[in-house]
């Protein structure tokens, strides 16, 4: 038997890709035995995923093949699903059957949709969480158009519901509606019967974010065709659409849910404590009570300077994937772990061709300037992952 440590990574998310490269840069020849394990053979852009859903950008840019971001002499990569953690054995199980033994695990395995027990979410809603649920999502709304064709009487086929104005939500709701004009001009529908609703039931699109580029936000995207119904929750989603507020019934085909994110399901069942399946990590990254298993991404739990959850984005995970590798080196090194500390680089949120509304430091950006902001964060992490092969290659799509 080898004396060699095990590392085994779950999931090629913003965290788990970082983590990896970061271990092979910093590991010694032999020094540890790495393996990367993910469903699929690629990793994708979760925050671009809002373009090819709506139609607005072709899938194949918002992903990249695993063998091109890892050097596979340093790092063995599994494509595999994760059935099982099993702590006590220092055991992963995969569906074909297999185990993975390990000595130090990373869970990035990246959440679930959160539906927060609303009735027919689960069955009626899409939500935009994959490759293949956004493949599904465009599909399904070009659908909707040639079927109004066949039978003009369905209007709720040319009524588009998108519940949540977080990020996710008001990026979509923009590419939408950017695509509309032209899906009408191809199917020869008529724009002014398409309606585009975003519900959301805190008392603010984009909670959180500054109250004048939220009104900024808002004011794009209404002249642009999309109704708000703020402060307004979802009540259940039905065959025929959804009904919201005091009983409203929005008839639409096409509902899709952009409003909650939870951890995944296999960390509870793995007997790891968690607050809506997120781990309440210290501040090293680790599990508390086993120091040898470190949880980042979506499905880790950790407050800022003023006690608020940090939001699960891709800028927290990316940073948390270097700062836990570090942390496995330096353990194997009998060395002491480094805090993590986040280091906000910014906010930008998209609003469609040209337009987008970001913060960075006590800086308001809108419009143009955003949107170019917008691009150049999506090129620095293309960098950061692939080099300039990677920018060149997938760059100018963003």
């Amino acid at each position: 038997m080898s004396n060699i440590p095990k590392i085994v990574i779950l999931g090629a998310g913003y965290g788990g890709i970082l983590t990896a490269q970061r271990l092979q840069k910093e590991l010694n020849y032999n020094e540890a035995d790495v393996t990367l394990v993910n469903k699929h053979d690629y990793h994708y852009f979760t925050t671009h995923l809002h373009m090819p859903a709506a139609g607005t950008d072709q899938m194949e840019n918002a992903r990249v093949a695993i063998s091109k971001l890892i050097d596979e002499f340093k790092i063995d990569f599994v494509k595999a699903t994760v059935q099982q953690i099993r702590t006590q054995e220092k055991k992963v199980l995969l569906e074909d059957g297999s185990a993975l033994s390990y000595d130090y695990l990373i869970i990035s395995v990246g959440g679930e949709t959160e539906t927060f027990g609303i009735p027919g979410m689960k069955e009626y809603a899409m939500s935009i969480r994959s490759i293949n649920s956004v493949r599904m999502i465009r599909q399904h709304i070009e659908y909707q158009f040639a079927a109004y064709k066949q039978d003009e009487t369905r209007l709720d086929r040319l009524t588009f519901v998108v519940g949540g104005a977080g990020f996710t939500g008001i990026e979509f709701v923009s590419e939408l509606a950017d695509r509309i004009p032209e899906l009408c001009k191809q199917y020869d529908v008529d724009p002014s019967l398409v309606k585009i609703y975003n519900v959301e039931a805190a008392p603010s699109a984009l909670p959180g974010f500054d109250p004048e580029l939220v009104e900024y936000a808002m004011n794009v995207l209404q002249n642009k065709g999309v109704t708000f119904k703020i402060g307004t929750p979802i009540k259940e989603a039905t065959p025929e659409g959804v009904i919201v507020g005091e009983g409203e019934l929005i008839k639409s085909a096409t509902v899709v849910w952009a409003a909650g994110v939870r951890g995944n399901r296999m960390i509870e069942e793995a007997g790891i404590e968690t607050m809506r399946g997120r781990v309440k990590v210290d501040e090293f990254l680790r599990v508390p009570g086993q120091e040898n298993i470190f949880v980042i991404g979506d499905n880790s739990l950790m407050f800022n300077p003023e006690g608020r959850p940090y939001p699960p984005t891709a800028q927290i995970a990316m940073q948390q994937g270097v700062t836990c590798a570090n942390n496995i080196v330096a353990a194997i090194r009998n060395q002491q772990p480094t805090k993590f500390v986040f280091s906000n680089k910014g906010t930008v949120a998209s609003l469609g061709k040209g337009e987008a509304i970001g913060i960075v430091g006590t800086k308001k950006l809108k419009g143009f300037t955003a949107a170019q902001l917008k691009k150049i964060i999506d090129i620095r992490y293309l960098f950061i992952i692939g080099g300039l092969s990677l920018v060149l290659k997938k760059g100018k799509f963003l």
